[in-house]
C-alpha cells in the first residue's frame, strides 16, 4: 500500500509542475518515477513490493521560443518541464485502484480471520 501511495504522490508532483519553466534545460523539472522491488518475507513466504528508490525521469526539456517570458534566456527561449499530463493521470488512477484493490483485499482477509475465530 505504501508503494502504491509513493506512485500517487510522485505522479500529483509531476501534475504539479506540468506546465513550469526554468532559465536553462539543466534547471528543468524532470517527472519522478518510483522504482519498485519485490521482497521475499523468508519466515512467511509472502512476496511484497517496495520503492527501491524514486528517480528523475531521463527525458530532455521542450524548448519554447517565448521572449516576453521573465526566464527568457538571450536567444528568447525558456525551458518546459516535459510532464504529460494524461499519463500522470492515468498513474494516479491505476495507483489508486491498486490502492483500493489492497484495501479490499485486507479487509476480505480480517473478515474470513473474524469468521474463523467466530466459528470455533
Amino acid at each position: 500500500m505504501s508503494a502504491q501511495m509513493v506512485r500517487m504522490n510522485a505522479a500529483a508532483s509531476n501534475l504539479a509542475n506540468a506546465g513550469s519553466v526554468a532559465t536553462n534545460e539543466a534547471d528543468a523539472y524532470r517527472p519522478l518515477r518510483p522504482v519498485f522491488q519485490q521482497e521475499l518475507d523468508q519466515q512467511t513466504g509472502i512476496s511484497s513490493v517496495r520503492v527501491a528508490e524514486v528517480r528523475r525521469a531521463d527525458v530532455s526539456a521542450t524548448r519554447r521560443h517565448d521572449p516576453g517570458h521573465p526566464l527568457a534566456d538571450a536567444n528568447g527561449d525558456v525551458w518546459e518541464a516535459p510532464v504529460d499530463e494524461t499519463t500522470e493521470m492515468v498513474e494516479v488512477m491505476e495507483a489508486s485502484r491498486q490502492y483500493q484493490n489492497l484495501v479490499e483485499a485486507m479487509q476480505t482477509a480480517k473478515q474470513l480471520m473474524l469468521d474463523t475465530i467466530r466459528s470455533k
